[in-house]
């Protein structure tokens, strides 16, 4: 996972947060400190499933604490645009084992 100043360049852009208990938070990164806990606004939860298109559980202004991230990454927001996320289907995410 980037530290702290790799996240500076993400600052106002959409991104994907991966937690450790296998949850997908996408939202603009408003802001972050020096334990990577970081403010996302407009955020909301993708939530998969085998028998159904990904449920979008809205967030609004979310934080979520640095030693819960798992991954960080950035979102190319036309390719995301241009998803269909009522018919994707996939297995949810694991929780991350330490």
């Amino acid at each position: 996972m980037s530290t702290g100043p790799g996240l500076e360049s993400l600052v106002d852009q959409q991104i994907s947060v991966i937690t450790n208990d296998g949850r997908n938070i996408v939202g603009v990164l408003k802001g972050f400190d020096q334990a990577t806990n970081i403010i996302l606004d407009e955020s909301h939860e993708r939530v998969y499933s085998t028998k159904e298109g990904v449920q979008q559980l809205v967030l609004g202004l979310y934080i979520i604490r640095g030693d819960n991230i798992s991954i960080v990454g950035e979102v190319d927001e036309e390719l995301d645009a241009h998803l269909d996320l009522s018919n994707l289907r996939a297995h949810p995410l694991k929780p991350v084992i330490h």
